[in-house]
């Protein structure tokens, strides 16, 4: 009843912009969601149907084909721990070197702040190209080895300079004053005050070197020969290319008929690569929104 009065008591314009601006939004979200929901009823939709514009909105004939071939396959699960364990460790790594490191350079007092910030700075637009960098991880023993994953990203400066951010503007000076009066010191400020105070910030950042670690195929592709180490993103690449050459064969040998349902129901598994690669961060976010949508928003309004 009160909404009913309180939608009187605006203008007609007033009415007209809310209806045109749900609208508008009602697009905008159709437009971002619809293709996401599309792959996965295609992933279980009969492929010949989904071939010919039969699947729209309902998956039709229902079946389970390609996630079987993808779930059967013992690399993809070795895929699965791999990456896991490069998100989780490379994840942890990544907040314990960026934090101190921002809420150092956020230090006014600190002297050489901008002169390391500039260090840091400079390599997000110069870098040594990749034989060079290929040449220095194999002098430093990381060809073939688990650690290329996550060490050579330890920090990234974009994330850095949004900690740096947080640490400057969201904390006060005259709190870390308080602390210094009772004897603090800056480890105990930064672990016992700022850590506790910077929730939101960690989860952003933490979700965004989370995302980056389980979305890594190059480091992979470039830099790993050892098929027991590879990460998720190289197995299901594989995996493609197994069915593509499985299709094609089929093609070529069966006519353009069976070429042609090889070909389909290849593309079935591609869908069902899709969904199986994002359904663990997709799952993920939810947990994360609340801290997220604060997050960004960080150093965005002042005063």
């Amino acid at each position: 009843m009160r909404t009913f009065r309180r939608w009187r008591l605006r203008s007609p314009g007033d009415i007209a912009f809310s209806v045109g601006l749900a609208i508008v939004s009602g697009l905008i979200v159709f437009a971002v969601l619809y293709p996401v929901y599309f792959v996965v009823i295609a992933s279980i939709s009969n492929p010949t149907l989904v071939a010919t514009g039969q699947v729209a909105f309902i998956p039709q004939d229902i079946n389970f084909f390609g996630y079987q071939q993808i779930l059967e396959d013992s690399r993809i699960w070795r895929g699965y721990r791999n990456t896991l364990v490069y998100a989780t460790v490379g994840t942890a790594l990544n907040l314990f070197v960026t934090m101190p490191a921002a809420f150092a350079l956020s230090r006014r007092e600190f002297a050489p702040r901008k002169l390391l910030m500039f260090f840091f700075a400079f390599t997000m637009f110069f870098s040594g190209g990749l034989i060079p960098t290929y040449l220095l991880y194999r002098d430093l023993g990381l060809i073939d080895n688990w650690l290329v994953f996550i060490l050579p990203g330890a920090v990234n400066v974009y994330n850095l300079i949004i900690a740096r951010a947080f640490f400057e503007n969201s904390l006060p000076e005259e709190l870390f004053e308080a602390s210094v009066i009772d004897g603090a010191s800056y480890f105990q400020f930064f672990v016992r005050i700022a850590l506790p105070l910077s929730m939101a910030i960690i989860s952003v950042i933490g979700l965004y070197y989370l995302v980056q670690h389980w979305n890594d195929f190059f480091t992979g592709l470039i830099f790993v020969r050892n098929n027991e180490i590879q990460p998720l993103q190289i197995v299901l690449r594989d995996i493609l290319i197994s069915n593509q050459a499985f299709a094609g064969g089929a093609g070529g040998s069966g006519g353009s008929g069976g070429g042609s349902y090889a070909q389909q129901f290849a593309d079935q598994i591609k869908y069902g690569v899709i969904v199986v690669s994002t359904l663990p961060v997709i799952v993920l976010y939810p947990f994360l929104q609340r801290f997220f949508e604060k997050g960004v928003l960080i150093g965005a309004v002042k005063g």
